[in-house]
């Protein structure tokens, strides 16, 4: 039976978003990586966001303040998919969230890799499994990572029906090994635990907005001081139990709550896309960010992140 000791190299294709990311944390787990970038640019920039990611977590307390050229060597960076995937003993697909993309991606891999290799993918809303080809189903698993996904600790698992259950078991044993808190559903679903939770909440977010109830900065302001640092001790389900189910199930009786009608696109969010205020990339979209320094606000947010999660490791390791 296949275990993580078998795990030995493991390859990461893409390097934009969230490879860097996932690179350093395998990296940072012990295990050698190489990143399969398409174009040389995008490798540049990966290269850099890695290393100024380990010194980041070395000023953090995260990492050994003389680990920093170790780690970061244990990682390699290749044009060439071959080069990536040949004797990887796991692949983390990591490309841009487009079918066609996709599915040449691992009809490229069914030509490269052996049969009892892993294969994972990132995706974050695609059925991967419909786009694999049929003969590879029973080395897929899903591992979902969050951006940045060297800072949020949660990963998704969901294995394909054809894999053994050991392919998820080393998917999480190495997630954990790595520092990640994976989550293991029973099967797939669209969106999976967390971005269902955030669409339903941006449903409700837009419906607010665009009928004029209240601004950006107010809907921020409410869940900062409510019920997110409380689910950070609580989470979802414990706070119904300390709230009493009772009190839950009359609220579903009384009708307390009714979704907001469906729409195609909320009236406010096209407008943003119409008029190219995009958010922080652009400069400007809830919130107008001219003038400010994009790199230090990283740092800024990344830093407070860094407290959070500590915060919630925490009393993740001693719940209520």
């Amino acid at each position: 039976m296949k275990t993580l000791k078998d795990v030995k190299k493991i390859a990461v294709l893409g390097g934009g978003t969230m490879g860097p990311g996932i690179a350093q944390m395998f990296a940072m787990g012990g295990f050698s990586v190489t990143v399969w970038t398409r174009r040389e640019e995008t490798q540049k920039v990966a290269q850099e966001t890695l290393y100024k990611s380990l010194q980041t977590f070395i000023e953090e307390g995260l990492l050994g303040a003389g680990k920093l050229d170790e780690t970061y060597n244990r990682v390699s960076f290749t044009l060439s998919i071959p080069e990536a995937v040949e004797n990887a003993d796991f692949i983390m697909e990591t490309i841009v969230e487009n079918k066609d993309a996709k599915k040449d991606l691992f009809e490229q891999l069914d030509k490269l890799v052996g049969d009892d290799c892993i294969l994972a993918s990132n995706t974050s809303g695609l059925d991967v499994f419909a786009l694999m080809p049929k003969n590879r189903l029973k080395q897929a698993v899903i591992a979902h990572w969050y951006a940045p996904p060297q800072l949020i600790p949660l990963v998704e698992v969901v294995k394909c029906e054809e894999a053994p259950q050991e392919y998820c078991d080393i998917t999480v044993d190495l997630l954990e090994t790595c520092g990640k808190t994976a989550v293991v559903m029973k099967k797939f679903i669209q969106g999976y635990i967390a971005n269902r939770m955030q669409m339903c909440l941006n449903q409700e977010l837009f419906y607010l907005l665009d009928n004029g109830y209240c601004t950006p900065e107010d809907i921020d302001k409410a869940v900062k001081a409510s019920f997110i640092p409380r689910a950070v001790v609580l989470g979802l389900c414990k706070r119904a139990d300390f709230g009493g189910l009772d009190m839950t199930a009359n609220n579903f009786k009384n009708k307390s709550y009714t979704m907001p009608p469906e729409v195609d696109m909320p009236t406010s969010l096209q407008g943003y896309l119409d008029r190219g205020e995009l958010g922080f990339k652009t400069g400007k979209g809830f919130y107008d960010y001219a003038g400010e320094d994009k790199q230090e606000l990283l740092a800024k947010r990344d830093k407070q992140l860094f407290e959070v999660f500590k915060l919630t490791k925490k009393f993740m390791d001693d719940p209520v």
